[in-house]
């Protein structure tokens, strides 16, 4: 059983810079692969970002590839998502999943654990 707090998003002009946290709770969490999903109003939740439990396999989706970067330290049980050149249609909630196996894929039904989502607003 994982419990995920996501924190960092705000509302930034375009080009800005935003770092997203997920702070996790649970004893097994770093046999966990985690992953970053986002949803806009009134659209289907989209694929952002995965990381193996070592941190050592990624995948991100063609969208903000050179531009999201996921990462995860272990020792303090928090998974981050470093922004940056942000667009306006980087405009969504973002959640932070875990995965019940170290599989950090693009679909969502590979995740089970989700956060409560933090608002990231860009402007134009």
């Amino acid at each position: 059983q994982v419990q995920l707090v996501e924190a960092g998003g705000g509302l930034v002009q375009a080009g800005a810079s935003l770092r997203l946290s997920c702070a996790a709770s649970g004893r097994t969490f770093s046999s966990h692969a985690m992953g970053w999903f986002r949803q806009a109003p009134g659209k289907e939740r989209k694929f952002v970002a995965a990381i193996s439990w070592s941190g050592g396999s990624t995948y991100y989706a063609d969208s903000v590839k050179g531009r999201f970067t996921i990462s995860r330290d272990n020792a303090r049980n928090t998974v981050y998502l470093q922004m940056n050149s942000l667009k306006p249609e980087d405009t969504a909630v973002y959640y932070c999943a875990a995965s019940l196996r170290n599989v950090p894929g693009p679909e969502a039904y590979d995740y089970t654990y989700w956060g409560q989502g933090t608002q990231v607003t860009v402007s134009s």
